[in-house]
């Protein structure tokens, strides 16, 4: 791992994260993983990437966008972390009870699976997450996207009991669960 570099992405690299959400959704699993497709990114204006990049920049306190750069500087990972006010509701409409962050947007390319690349991913997301004073971290992932969650128990996250239906309310298809990590105070 020490070829890698972990860090927050920069508001002038919005080229480079637009390219990497674009790669994302070409992935063969990306229905399963993300709320947009491709053809939606991609008819996108630039000026909505800067907007995207920027509000999830270094230095951004409601949300970060962490990459994993490879050894020759191309993107090969990332997540965004977004951080939820106790009081508020979040974006399915569910009421939030306590500070908290939630994991976005994970992806890595699928030649560097397996090499232990997401954990650190995940690790830098939880150090962000603790460092500003979240009680939990939770994410939102596909009822058939097993790979996902089996990688997120792996880490130590568990399943809470909410589902997130997708489509119209009325749809009985498709579903979401949300996994949630409490942090451990020593």
């Amino acid at each position: 791992m020490s070829s890698y570099v972990i860090r927050s992405v920069r508001a002038d690299e919005w080229p480079a994260a637009k390219v990497l959400r674009l790669d994302a959704l070409r992935d063969p699993v990306a229905h399963l993983a993300f709320l947009e497709t491709y053809e939606e990114a991609a008819a996108k204006p630039d000026s909505f990437w800067k907007e995207r990049v920027a509000g999830s920049a270094e230095g951004a306190e409601g949300a970060q966008q962490i990459i994993a750069e490879g050894p020759d500087g191309r993107w090969v990972g990332t997540l965004t972390v977004l951080v939820e006010e106790p009081g508020t509701t979040d974006w399915a409409g569910f009421a939030v009870e306590r500070k908290q962050t939630h994991l976005v947007g994970v992806f890595v390319r699928p030649e560097e699976r397996g090499n232990g690349l997401t954990e650190v991913l995940f690790d830098a997301a939880l150090e962000w997450s603790w460092e500003r004073g979240a009680e939990r971290v939770r994410l939102i992932v596909h009822e058939e996207n097993g790979r996902a969650q089996r990688f997120y128990r792996k880490v130590g996250f568990v399943p809470s009991g909410v589902i997130v239906p997708l489509g119209d309310a009325g749809d009985a298809g498709e579903r979401e669960l949300e996994f949630v990590l409490d942090r451990v105070c020593d």
